[in-house]
């Protein structure tokens, strides 16, 4: 779920502060991600755990070479920090809360002992599980019998020193930590090996249970004990085997009793409980693969329960189950925030959306009816320049007469500033349409822009979006009055003079023509009636030509400028709403391919996993 109604301004620019903090030097994390934490994380990451030993230093060693798998832990690690702190701003804290667990407990396991391996033994009541624990320990720890609940607390029993810091974790106190009996090549198989008795899983009393999910949240691996009454339980599968299918290489299911089934039987329930785990989701590590081992035992009789020692035996030298276990988590935690950073969606507006927004801003701002006035202008100056003198002397005298008729209407025109014929104000009605315009054309491309993106950052595009369109109708109309038609008269053409120049001889054709039939008239010339006609006759008929040639002549170039002055309007509207709207937007989706490619990177391919022990059958 997002937080984002409760943001300002001045929050969205955490990509830049999250890749500034990468260095680990203030950057804490929400619910539980504190700078104490982030300082371990990087000495975790880093493989520089603190101490100096197995001894007794609190459980604390350096870190061991640095193989593949944990590279590969120490990079998807990294990347998970990092995507934690640019999504701080778009995801709410208990949404990130599992992925702040994840990296706590990441940072607080890799500084401690790596030589040691921590098993938790858990299981239902009456499954056994205290009698595995002792058997497996040689010695009378935890106590069997059948009251229940048998045990109460957690107990510890650890086959080498060095193992305090990691039980301080588990908060198993002094009293409940023990040590073998056996010694020599028995113990030394098992060397590293810290093993934990839980409480029953199913206990009636609430604490008891609240100690086995403390538990198995840090432990690095488990063995889950059932019996053949209750291998089947709701419980054990739906609240945690399920859960914990992607742990399956740190798990072990112990078929326990089954000196209780008599002939074929145990192989029998052993594949049911195989389908089980099947159906849960669990690997089972069968003919190499890695998975969950399977096997049945008694831990009554001994039987089976040497090849289980030997099996924990082989997993404890490997050293490599807490890197495993991390691993898990994080796969896990990925998983869960899989459908907030992966979808359907590219993060980009495409081309189509942006020439439709730039179109939109232009029929908002007038950009089309900006041109033709521009374009009428043009002709209209050009009328003027090169119509006849007498039609150029009517319109003059139309507009002497035009303020008269309109008596105040003009006078007010003349107030504010415009000319008589200048374009009226429009009316309030059209500006409300121009703001819807400019608002339709913002949500069209912020959902465009959004289709298919998470829900997070879908809504994050659509609110920047939202933002850069507050202001953007005002200044959309001050570009419609500093970026429109220019001021003054258009440009004239070269051609220009020489249209005046015959229209002028047109005129002075007329002129001509008419003094000497006036002469004629009056007696002071000879009566040549046909040449002052034929000369008045080519002026009278010469000027209209001139005129409609040049009115022809002009709409090239009118047009030109017309579509001219449009595109300028086109251009500054588009470059008003780049900057308002499609830059922000671009930048957003510029975020969450950021934070794409982190999730990427704590995905992975996974580490390379090292190849479980096969599974034993009984």
């Amino acid at each position: 779920m997002t937080a984002l109604a409760d943001r300002t301004d001045d929050r969205w620019d955490d990509g830049l502060i999250a890749r500034s903090r990468r260095d680990g030097d203030d950057g804490a994390l929400e619910d539980g991600l504190g700078s104490e934490s982030d300082e371990a994380l990087v000495r975790a990451v880093s493989g520089n755990g603190s101490g100096s030993g197995s001894g007794s230093d609190g459980g604390k060693a350096p870190a061991p070479p640095a193989s593949p798998e944990n590279q590969a832990l120490r990079t998807r690690l990294e990347a998970l920090r990092h995507l934690v702190g640019l999504s701080r701003t778009r995801l709410d804290g208990r949404t990130l809360a599992e992925a702040g667990r994840v990296l706590d407990e990441a940072a607080a396991r890799r500084g401690l002992s790596p030589h040691h391996t921590v098993v938790a033994v858990a299981g239902a009541t009456g499954s056994g599980k205290s009698t595995l624990f002792n058997s497996l320990a040689g010695v009378q720890i935890s106590e069997t019998g059948l009251r229940r609940p048998t045990t109460a607390a957690p107990i510890a029993c650890s086959w080498t020193d060095g193992a305090a810091g990691l039980l301080d974790r588990l908060e198993i106190p002094g009293r409940l930590r023990r040590r073998p009996r056996e010694t020599g090549e028995a113990a030394g198989a098992l060397q590293g090996l810290v093993l934990v008795d839980l409480p029953d899983l199913d206990s009636a009393v609430g604490e008891h249970r609240a100690h086995v999910d403390r538990v198995l949240a840090l432990v690095d691996a488990v063995v889950w004990v059932v019996d053949p009454e209750k291998y089947a339980d709701a419980v054990l599968h739906e609240r945690y085997l399920r859960p914990l299918a992607g742990h399956a290489e740190v798990t072990f299911v112990v078929l326990n009793q089954v000196d209780r089934l008599p002939g074929d039987a145990a192989d029998q329930v052993l594949d049911d409980l195989r389908r089980l785990l099947d159906e849960d989701g669990m690997a089972l590590g069968e003919h190499g693969e890695p998975g969950a081992t399977v096997l049945g035992l008694s831990a009554l009789t001994g039987e089976g329960v040497g090849e289980l020692r030997e099996l924990l035996g082989q997993f404890t030298q490997e050293r490599g189950a807490a890197t495993r276990r991390i691993s898990a988590d994080v796969d896990r935690a990925a998983a869960r925030l899989r459908p907030l950073y992966v979808a359907d969606g590219r993060p980009e507006i495409g081309e189509a959306a942006r020439a439709d927004f730039e179109d939109r801003l232009a029929e908002a701002v007038g950009a089309y009816a900006a041109g033709l006035a521009a374009e009428r202008a043009w002709r209209r100056n050009a009328n003027k320049a090169c119509g006849t003198p007498w039609l150029r002397l009517w319109r003059w005298y139309e507009t002497r007469r035009a303020p008269q008729r309109l008596g105040g209407l003009a006078a007010l025109a003349a107030i504010g500033g415009r000319t008589f014929g200048a374009e009226p104000e429009p009316p309030a009605e059209q500006e409300v349409t121009a703001r819807q315009r400019v608002e339709q054309a913002v949500r069209s491309v912020a959902d465009e822009a959004a289709a298919g993106l998470p829900e997070p950052w879908a809504q994050a595009v659509r609110e920047t979006a939202a933002r850069g369109a507050v202001r953007l109708p005002e200044e959309l109309d001050e570009l419609a009055v500093t970026a429109g038609v220019p001021a003054g008269k258009p440009p004239r053409p070269a051609w220009w003079p020489v249209a005046v120049l015959t229209q002028a001889s047109m005129t002075l054709l007329q002129i001509c023509g008419g003094l000497w039939l006036v002469g004629q008239i009056v007696g002071v010339l000879e009566p040549r009636l046909l040449p002052p006609v034929l000369l008045m006759a080519a002026g009278i008929v010469g000027g209209p030509l001139v005129e409609w040639a040049c009115s022809m002549a002009a709409r090239g170039p009118a047009r030109r400028y017309g579509q001219d002055a449009e595109q300028r309007l086109r251009q500054a509207a588009a470059g008003c709403g780049r900057a308002r709207v499609l830059e922000p937007v671009a930048a957003e989706l510029l975020r969450y391919q950021e934070v794409r490619e982190q999730y990427v990177s704590v995905v992975g391919t996974g580490p390379v996993r090292g190849t479980k022990l096969s599974t034993t059958r009984r």
